[in-house]
């Protein structure tokens, strides 16, 4: 008896499917979720710190020391940023099928200090010149510095989603109070981005710019290498996750896949099992992914015991299949974000960007405003507008994840509407004071009139950037939950390739025949404001069609939405 009353409050005290590190079951208790992601949380500052030193200003860079023309300067960006994050569907791959996410994020971020450190010395390298152009003899030294950008987006792609996914790891969502305390981690967490990135965008860009682009990439080197500290720092206080099933999770879903293809010429005896498989398995299940429970079925259709994909295996697959609508349709929202870094940044470059006389702020500083509205509206959001709303809607998250998304989805569309109207202003200014064929000359209109499209871009971000980090974390198999996260960045990653694709061919279309394109060198002569209704009206598109699939999608888990 004695026994009995001392074992019954440590085993409701043990947090099923996680261990520490030496391999021992987890008492809530003692291992507190908070305390584990305070760790996490520093980390992603530090790293966040680290590649907004590079990406927020890499236009000025290649336009600048590279001497790069505009467009084919956006290209590589765009191709940058987009390959970073994209790679991530591979870090997600490595840590969920092999390594794990503690040991995929410690050799992540060993290639990530190695590109850094490549960048910094290949910035450092003395020039016979002061512009580097690709014929010239400085070739090895450019090649240096993109064979280092590339690395640190190999970097990036182990480190990020990892990083992410391991720190919600540190909660359990079938507790009520931890499952509460989860979704605040994802606010928090974009908190802790917005503020990593407002202050590198705020310190680096200045130091890139006016001091030496050398120590501009050696400072996010240091950052990198003192997230790497803080991180195994924590090891002790790590919850770790533990495989619920011994098979590859991808190769597992994938086979769903495989035999429902195999499948797919159906017998008579597996027409009557599938009749059968409508009256067992939910509605949803099997009249939306019919193909699917092809699976269940041997090649003969025959019904018998050794099936070859068992009823959660293909449910799994399922689960997998159904997010791709609200990925597909939050690409809109991703194409329109890879303009802060490009066009917005080269728009603030042509006006008038004195603080006060002496003091001129880099255009790229701007992007800061992105991440301190973010800094205000997220504790407002978090604190005050989820309780509110969790009153009557009696959900730990206020409003569901979807409607957040959507949210945010509308703010961007506007963002864009708001862009566009600036610029139109901004060319008219430049016509009024005859600066058309005067690029170098600064227009006499204040740089604070883009404050409106960062900031709605902030407010954005609130809403879709953590609504859909929540939702592919919490709507993927558990074994999977890299990969969930790694489709939001892949989600980013195909919006910046999209992005630069739609760059070219405007590019082409609108610069035939010697004529000003809309992207021309001198901006007083192209048209962006073009270019970003055309981005407003692919957000409204793209916003009507995820409110259909929205409509319709049923959530694996419904007690965390």
């Amino acid at each position: 008896m004695a026994i009995s009353t001392i074992e019954a409050p440590l085993l409701s005290d043990t947090v099923d499917g996680a261990v520490d590190y030496k391999g021992r079951p987890v008492l809530r208790s003692t291992f507190s979720s908070w305390r584990s992601a305070s760790f996490i949380l520093g980390v992603e500052v530090a790293e966040r710190f680290a590649y907004y030193g590079i990406s927020c200003n890499l236009i000025t860079y290649l336009t600048g020391p590279l001497g790069q023309s505009t467009v084919t300067a956006a290209e590589n960006v765009n191709a940058w940023s987009g390959t970073a994050l994209l790679l991530p569907l591979l870090g997600a791959f490595v840590a969920d099928s092999f390594l794990g996410r503690y040991r995929t994020i410690i050799i992540a971020s060993l290639i990530y200090i190695l590109g850094l450190g490549l960048l910094t010395l290949s910035a450092m390298l003395p020039t016979g010149d002061t512009k580097i152009s690709l014929g010239s003899s400085n070739q090895l030294q450019v090649t240096l510095i993109f064979v280092s950008l590339y690395l640190v987006a190999v970097g990036e792609g182990g480190h990020r989603p990892c990083v992410q996914a391991f720190g919600a790891d540190q909660f359990d969502g079938q507790d009520p109070e931890e499952s509460k305390a989860r979704s605040s981690f994802f606010n928090w967490w974009f908190l802790g981005v917005c503020g990593g990135s407002a202050v590198t965008i705020l310190v680096l860009t200045y130091v890139q710019e006016n001091l030496s682009w050398g120590l501009g990439f050696g400072i996010p080197c240091i950052a990198m290498v003192a997230a790497l500290g803080v991180f195994l720092l924590g090891t002790r206080t790590y919850r770790y996750t533990t495989k619920g099933d011994e098979k590859n999770p991808f190769l597992r879903i994938g086979r769903v896949f495989v035999t429902a293809v195999r499948n797919w010429r159906t017998t008579p005896s597996a027409i009557a099992f599938e009749e059968e498989a409508h009256r067992t398995l939910p509605h949803h299940s099997s009249q939306q992914f019919k193909f699917l429970n092809k699976a269940l079925l041997f090649p003969d259709g025959s019904k018998e015991a050794g099936k070859v994909c068992t009823f959660s295996e293909v449910e799994e697959a399922k689960t997998v299949l159904r997010l791709v609508p609200i990925w597909v349709t939050s690409l809109g929202y991703a194409i329109a974000i890879a303009q802060i870094s490009t066009f917005f940044t080269k728009q603030g470059s042509t006006m008038d960007r004195t603080i006060f006389p002496g003091f001129e702020i880099p255009a790229a500083s701007l992007q800061c405003l992105v991440d301190l509205s973010a800094i205000l509206l997220i504790p407002i959001y978090d604190r005050i507008a989820v309780p509110i709303a969790r009153a009557f809607t009696r959900k730990p998250s206020g409003i569901t994840m979807l409607q957040r998304i959507g949210t945010g989805m509308l703010i961007s569309a506007f963002s864009m509407v708001v862009a566009a109207l600036v610029e139109m202003k901004r060319l008219k200014t430049a016509k009024e004071y005859g600066l058309v064929d005067m690029p170098d000359v600064t227009v006499p209109m204040s740089v604070w009139w883009l404050v409106p499209q960062y900031v709605l871009w902030g407010a954005a971000d609130v809403f879709t950037a953590v609504g859909l980090q929540e939702f592919f974390y919490d709507q993927v198999p558990t074994d999977l939950r890299s990969l969930g996260l790694a489709l939001y960045l892949n989600t980013i990653g195909i919006g910046s390739f999209l992005s630069s694709f739609l760059v070219s061919v405007i590019e082409e279309a609108t610069g035939r025949d010697g004529r000003d394109s809309w992207f021309a060198d001198n901006l007083n002569r192209a048209h962006l404001d073009y270019f970003y209704w055309l981005l407003a009206g692919i957000n409204a598109v793209a916003l009507a069609a995820f409110l259909c699939c929205a409509k319709s999608y049923i959530y694996n888990r419904p007690s965390t939405i």
